[in-house]
């Protein structure tokens, strides 16, 4: 792939941009990224995972709420890792951590992913059966709901879809 600034040199910089739910991709050099003051891994002025990871946390911190003294009073029971010391690192120090910290941890998935569930990306070739499975899976919890509110008829209309859906797995 060709840089999309210079066109001339190989893009070696990929990066995706999400602002305000629009995803935007630029596939540059380093050389043109250094010009736009992009963070290249591994130069003097890049930033690290960890970097990110702490600024993130940071941000709840300033974020009108006061969290500094809840964060001191928050340690794992574990290594004794506190949430200050998690915030800077960037890393837990055992996996009892996760639990400790899950209530912090909920809001800041959600801010870094869009979501607390992981849903991955979806293979070219088993991608159909997935997406199946994935429609399914939303169309039961429709039903239910539907099922709740004893709306019948739309109820029955999901059920049929649900089976068609089944029968395409299985044919696939």
């Amino acid at each position: 792939m060709i840089c999309q600034e210079c066109g001339k040199r190989p893009a070696t910089l990929h990066f995706t941009k999400i602002i305000n739910g629009e995803k935007t991709e630029f596939h540059i050099c380093e050389s043109c990224a250094r010009e736009k003051g992009e963070g290249i891994p591994g130069s003097p002025n890049s930033f690290s995972i960890h970097s990110l990871l702490s600024g993130l946390l940071d941000f709840e911190s300033t974020g009108g709420h006061n969290f500094a003294n809840q964060q001191h009073a928050i340690r794992c029971e574990e290594c004794g890792l506190t949430y200050t010391q998690f915030s800077k690192i960037g890393r837990f120090g055992c996996s009892a951590c996760y639990q400790q910290f899950a209530d912090k941890l909920d809001p800041l998935l959600k801010r870094v992913h869009g979501s607390t569930v992981h849903m991955g990306k979806i293979p070219k070739r088993s991608g159909g059966q997935i997406q199946c499975k994935r429609e399914i899976e939303q169309l039961r919890r429709d039903l239910q709901a539907q099922i709740e509110q004893e709306e019948f008829e739309s109820a029955a209309k999901l059920r049929d879809r649900i089976r068609e859906l089944e029968r395409k797995i299985a044919d696939l």
